[in-house]
């Protein structure tokens, strides 16, 4: 079976072009089922089938590994016997009807509204990297969008004036979505004051967030900075660029909106994936609900 994996990771490597560390979480999840197998007298593709990779599935479950590990190992399974079906190594796939586990929802982590304040106001807007700071958190929280599509903006995708910007997600399709007064005016302050600061010479890059040497900047390189101005402010625990579009969905159900605008606000092809953020309101509801109602407080 070996060679026949060495043959798909070339595959996947050279046709798909994935990332090392990609090709060896592949490795290592068919590897382990390989491993597996032979320990239990298989040792040929053509004698697996799907009670030998269910029982592995439920060996994995046994193991306490993560729910996430093993929806992976399944994905990387059903991926391996595709390819030798496609061909023509394998005439049948027996990870066909391998059923995933339900991924556990996690309550997405979010910041309070005084928190939001004090992580936008610690950039100092005075200088070029300053005011480039600045304007970036306060475009991710206003629009909510995904720190990709925040560093794929170029400059004609925001409209300072209307208060919009036209981004793309992952899946290519383009939203128009508004922006606050002060995150547009933030915008435009980087872009006539500092921006070309940061260009240094004459250039026809396109994007609107430049680093310090006049390029696009990264996802790492945003990672840095907001790591920089949460210490900053104070903030403890990991922040990460979708805790503020968590918090930007959060507060906006608190103040009234409607479940279907933050869906389409955030790009979500179904709104169960919005109703995740529900569950990160019951407790304010519930103080609100015992604050104010004549009849919530304690049995006489």
């Amino acid at each position: 079976m070996k060679e026949h994996l060495e043959s798909y990771i070339t595959y996947m490597a050279d046709e798909k072009g994935l990332s090392p560390s990609t090709l060896a979480s592949y490795r290592n999840d068919i590897t382990g089922f390989m491993e597996y197998a032979a320990e239990r007298g298989t040792e040929h593709l053509v004698d697996v089938n799907r009670t030998q990779l269910s029982l592995y599935i439920g060996h994995l479950k046994q193991q306490g590994r993560a729910v996430s590990t093993v929806m992976r190992s399944i994905v990387s399974l059903k991926s391996f016997f595709q390819y030798l079906v496609r061909n023509q190594m394998l005439q049948q796939d027996p990870s066909v009807h391998l059923e995933s586990p339900k991924a556990e929802r996690k309550t997405p982590s979010t910041l309070t509204i005084e928190q939001v304040d004090s992580l936008l106001s610690a950039p100092a807007a005075a200088t070029a990297s300053g005011a480039r700071d600045k304007a970036m958190l306060e475009l991710l929280y206003a629009a909510g969008i995904r720190v990709s599509e925040l560093i794929n903006l170029d400059v004609e995708d925001v409209h300072t004036e209307l208060r919009f910007i036209r981004c793309k997600g992952s899946s290519g399709k383009e939203r128009i979505l508004p922006v606050s007064p002060l995150a547009a005016q933030c915008v435009k302050h980087y872009v006539d004051e500092h921006r070309l600061k940061l260009l240094k010479q004459e250039d026809r890059e396109p994007a609107l967030f430049l680093n310090s040497r006049g390029q696009r900047l990264s996802r790492q390189g945003f990672w840095k900075i907001l790591k920089k101005y949460s210490q900053e402010a104070g903030i403890q625990g990991d922040i990460t660029p979708h805790t503020l579009r968590h918090s930007f969905a959060v507060h906006l159900l608190d103040n009234g909106a409607d479940l279907r605008s933050v869906q389409e606000m955030l790009g979500h092809s179904d709104l169960s994936t919005t109703q995740i953020y529900l569950t990160s309101r019951r407790s304010s509801m519930k103080e609100v609900y015992d604050h104010f109602h004549p009849r919530a407080g304690k049995p006489q």
